[in-house]
């Protein structure tokens, strides 16, 4: 069945696309999202100069074709902000403040944050650690990570808009941020920069190249685009690195979707490691 004309896109196109980033990243989508697969790839048929999506399926038959990077780039979805779901980081401020002196006198506390997208969870996560702490050099070491190498060349950068800072407030855009005036923009501070390691990671990978365990994932507004059987693959994986007493940071609308043994609720999409 032919779904779109201009550049012949038809339910067997889909259907093939769709299958292949499930195998690759384990995101599914359902029939009803033919049309937003068709708006973000059509822009890549434009740049190979094809006529149909016959011809840019061809192109990923090779699994190391350098297109691999463009097609996952453009099926992820990068919706974020700075302190998103405000609850996790008055959360995470207190905990810091209650643990103080353990924490200071211990290993680093050590948190991935686990899909970073242009960084603004990231940073978020990394100052309120130099609030809760009280110094710009807090015990902490932040992972983030991200499969979308676009998404994580922004991040690196930490240069913002007026409007991408909405939710910042002005008391912590004087101390976390340098204002450039001549772009209108807002720069992260590279004492905030230094505690974060940016890093490409696709979470379906069969294995993670981190060694050490965390003290704390956040892996929030991920799994609803995952099937079940994928998001309970994804929390056995992260029971690995997360030792008894640990903390999972879920987004708004996640929940667990079947009985876990590794897990127990906390607070409001916040669980710990059994």
């Amino acid at each position: 069945m032919l779904v779109n004309t201009q550049f012949g896109y038809t339910e067997q196109d889909f259907e093939a696309i769709a299958s292949l980033i499930y195998s690759r990243v384990g995101i599914a989508f359902r029939k009803n999202k033919r049309n937003l697969v068709y708006n973000r790839l059509v822009g890549r048929l434009r740049a190979h100069r094809l006529v149909n999506f016959t011809q840019y399926l061809k192109l990923l038959d090779d699994q190391n074709h350098e297109e691999w990077e463009y097609f996952v780039n453009a099926l992820t979805t990068n919706l974020t902000y700075f302190f998103r779901e405000p609850y996790h980081f008055d959360f995470l401020k207190n905990y810091v403040q209650e643990h103080l002196e353990h924490l200071t006198t211990s290993e680093p506390l050590r948190i991935w944050c686990s899909a970073c997208s242009t960084g603004e969870e990231a940073y978020s996560i990394a100052m309120t650690m130099v609030e809760a702490f009280g110094t710009n050099q807090p015990p902490v070491k932040i992972l983030a990570t991200d499969l979308n190498t676009h998404v994580l060349a922004v991040a690196r950068e930490g240069n913002y808009t007026t409007d991408q800072l909405e939710r910042v407030s002005e008391q912590q855009k004087l101390q976390h941020f340098i204002y450039h005036k001549y772009k209108n923009t807002y720069e992260i501070r590279p004492e905030i920069k230094s505690l974060i390691h940016f890093k490409c990671l696709n979470l379906m990978d069969t294995q993670w190249p981190m060694k050490k365990s965390f003290n704390m994932i956040f892996c929030r507004n991920v799994m609803i685009y995952f099937n079940r059987e994928t998001q309970s693959r994804l929390l056995t994986k992260f029971a690995h690195y997360l030792p008894q007493g640990s903390l999972l940071f879920l987004g708004h609308s996640e929940s667990f979707s079947e009985p876990q043994d590794k897990f127990k609720p906390l607070r409001q999409t916040m669980y710990t490691r059994v």
